[in-house]
């Protein structure tokens, strides 16, 4: 009897030894769960047909220069004529006193962005650019930087906020240039 229980508990070992050598089989995957659905439903997002971000703050010896980007997620075209209507917040949405001017010259010489100001037809999906300009120079008193940017693109359209990367640091100089729209050229 103690033969077959030796017999047979040699089996069982030889059975899992064998096992443990045998080629394991491949990872099984394990399915990934959906993402959560977003904040915001398409509509919410787009609850006025536009949709105002702002891109990175390009910045060289003093000058900042950030660009405005419309973009048309609504079904129907867009029309745009002229300038956006900008007031800077601080962090708790208070109007900051800042002389914001159009075109470059406030804060800087004119270049290429300085075309006269034309009607803009943005089609569905396509989007049109404004850019904003100011300097960071500090003498006297205590410099000012802007948390949000309130965006009117047209007359009589809702005002977007716009938080930029980092703000605005004005500097004290307390001007701030907008150029007019144009549409891109993607």
């Amino acid at each position: 009897m103690r033969t077959a229980r030796r017999a047979g508990a040699s089996l069982v070992v030889g059975i899992l030894l064998a096992a443990c050598d045998a080629p394991n089989p491949a990872p099984v995957p394990v399915p990934v769960p959906p993402a959560p659905a977003p904040s915001l439903t398409a509509t919410a997002a787009c609850a006025d047909g536009f949709r105002i971000t702002a891109t990175d703050v390009e910045a060289a010896m003093g000058l900042r220069a950030m660009g405005l980007v419309l973009e048309n997620c609504g079904a129907r075209p867009y029309e745009l004529n002229g300038f956006p209507v900008i007031r800077l917040l601080d962090d708790r949405h208070a109007t900051l006193g800042v002389t914001v001017g159009n075109g470059s010259q406030p804060v800087s010489a004119p270049d290429a962005w300085d075309a006269p100001a034309k009607p803009v037809t943005v089609p569905p999906g396509e989007t049109a650019r404004a850019r904003v300009l100011w300097r960071n120079t500090v003498t006297d008193g205590e410099a000012v930087t802007a948390t949000h940017l309130a965006v009117t693109p047209a007359p009589d359209a809702p005002e977007q906020l716009v938080t930029p990367d980092g703000g605005i640091d004005l500097g004290t100089t307390a001007r701030l240039a907008v150029n007019a729209w144009v549409l891109s050229k993607e």
